[in-house]
Order: C-alpha cells, then sequence, then structure tokens
C-alpha cells in the first residue's frame, strides 16, 4: 500500500492525499510536479528511475473498508534538498533514456 507521503523531498511543499501534483518513483521517492520538472529533469535523485503521478487514496468508503479513514497517509515527512548541480550531473547521463528503458 502507498505511503502517501505528505510533502516534497526536495522543497517541502505540502503534498496532501488528494494533491494532483504529487509525483512517486517506483520506490515511492515522493516529489512536487514543479521539482520533478524543473529540478531534476524526470530523474528520481535517490534510484535514477522516472515519475509517475501519485494515486489519489479515496477519502470515501466506497467499498471495503479502503480509503483514507482506514488506511490514512503517512504523516512524517522525508526531506532530503537535491544538490541541484550534483543531480544535474547525475542526470545528464540518463535523462535522454526514457525511464521504463533505464
Amino acid at each position: 500500500m502507498l505511503e502517501c507521503r505528505p510533502s516534497c523531498e526536495n522543497c517541502d511543499k505540502a503534498l496532501p492525499p488528494n494533491a494532483p501534483d504529487a509525483r512517486i518513483c517506483s520506490f515511492e521517492c515522493t516529489f512536487c510536479a514543479a521539482c520533478v520538472d524543473g529540478v531534476l529533469a524526470n530523474v528520481c535523485p535517490n534510484c535514477g528511475g522516472g515519475f509517475a503521478p501519485r494515486p489519489v487514496r479515496p477519502a470515501r468508503n466506497w467499498k471495503n473498508d479502503n480509503f483514507l479513514g482506514n488506511h490514512p497517509a503517512r504523516t512524517r515527512p522525508v526531506y532530503k534538498p537535491v544538490d541541484a548541480a550534483a543531480h544535474a550531473e547525475f542526470a545528464a547521463a540518463i535523462r535522454n533514456i526514457a525511464p521504463e528503458e533505464r
């Protein structure tokens, strides 16, 4: 089950469970769309993978108790600002490779 981390790891922008601009990699590293597009060049600084929009967990119990009330989002943030220069050097070699081919 996704943790639904509460904020961007780089800029610490709040990303509540229903945030349409939350992006995650396959390891659930969580960033806002502005950081993914503007700072990270769609390259996760932790694993080198790409990002996808984070799904929104339903706030209401539509079926089988699968909703935020029964499975709350994580409240402890992960805040690890990216060193932009170091990331640019890291990403330069792989940013032009499609994430599914990295």
